[in-house]
């Protein structure tokens, strides 16, 4: 745990106590759980997003291919009646040949990330609306679902299924993160690509592979969130998600310069955005300025940031 982590989790005891002190129901089972629950949502295509800022990219269109993945599975347990673990498979696989597209037009053709999820943002969101006809889609009279129910929302020793897949997913990739070569190999390319190529690493390979991991979590995301919300409406569905993510992983401590950035820190900032949502409601702000919050959260990240690498780079110089 470094400092960044340190410092987040401070803040996230302080935070939590003034929350706690306005209203003691924060505490409360329900409440607790019902937090656990969203943050495992939240948390997972947030991990996703926070391995590509690493590498110095961002993705743009999480929030647009969670609504395509999702309206495509719901077709295809509803409308095809597919096994659903062949659905999930779908899904997932889908997920990483989004992932793959976005890593190969950044790599091989130059473009830069941000262009590219843009595109991809307006695209998966057009490719949603138009394949159901605009219309919502929900699981209706749909075949027996009851086992892919309790695995995607149901609950395990009163511990929410979503939280923990957050959990699994947070260790399978902070052990690919900070135990592995694959790791080393992100830091090392966001924190200078051409230094990193000339030192022998296929830096396409890396880049590519965080569009992959982050379009694999997407799609694991996409199946807890439709099974949340039991129905998807390409207009809405997934909306701003993709700032969600960004929020999280630059209050984690993700560098958006890149090469910066922990699994831990990334899940700390996702659990410090639902508190700050909590306390939101707590004082009365009403949620149509949630967006709001959201934006003076990422702006608030971001200068931090700023400073933390001024100060970084005046230590070095001394």
């Amino acid at each position: 745990m470094n400092r960044k982590d340190l410092g987040l989790g401070a803040l996230l005891v302080v935070i939590g106590a003034i929350t706690a002190f306005l209203n003691p129901l924060f505490l409360s089972t329900v409440n607790l759980l019902n937090m656990a629950n969203l943050i495992g949502l939240f948390g997972i295509f947030s991990i996703g997003q926070g391995l590509i800022i690493i590498t110095a990219g961002i993705d743009l269109s999480v929030g647009a291919m969670l609504a395509l993945l999702g309206v495509v599975f719901v077709d295809l347990l509803v409308n095809y009646e597919l096994f659903w673990p062949f659905a999930v498979l779908v899904v997932l696989v889908a997920g990483l040949l989004l992932g793959a597209l976005h890593g190969v037009l950044v790599t091989r053709l130059g473009l830069q990330p941000f262009v590219v999820t843009l595109c991809g943002l307006l695209i998966y969101r057009g490719a949603a609306r138009y394949y159901t006809q605009d219309g919502t889609m929900g699981f209706g009279y749909a075949g027996d679902l009851d086992t892919l129910t309790w695995l995607a929302s149901g609950r395990s020793f009163g511990i929410p299924h979503p939280f923990l897949a957050l959990l699994v997913v947070a260790l399978v990739v902070g052990v690919l993160l900070h135990r592995s070569v694959f790791g080393r190999y992100l830091y090392a390319v966001g924190r200078n690509e051409e230094a990193a190529r000339h030192s022998g690493i296929d830096t396409r390979a890396v880049v590519v592979g965080a569009y992959l991991l982050g379009g694999l979590l997407a799609g694991l995301s996409t199946v807890l969130l439709v099974f949340y919300t039991s129905s998807v409406s390409p207009s809405s569905f997934g909306n701003f998600y993709e700032l969600y993510a960004i929020a999280a992983a630059v209050l984690g401590g993700c560098s958006l310069r890149g090469g910066e950035g922990s699994v831990l820190g990334i899940v700390l900032g996702t659990v410090l955005l639902q508190i700050l949502q909590n306390l939101v409601n707590i004082l009365g702000i009403p949620s149509s300025l949630n967006f709001a919050v959201m934006g003076s959260v990422i702006l608030l990240g971001v200068l931090a940031d700023q400073q933390f690498g001024r100060r970084k780079a005046a230590l070095a110089g001394a």
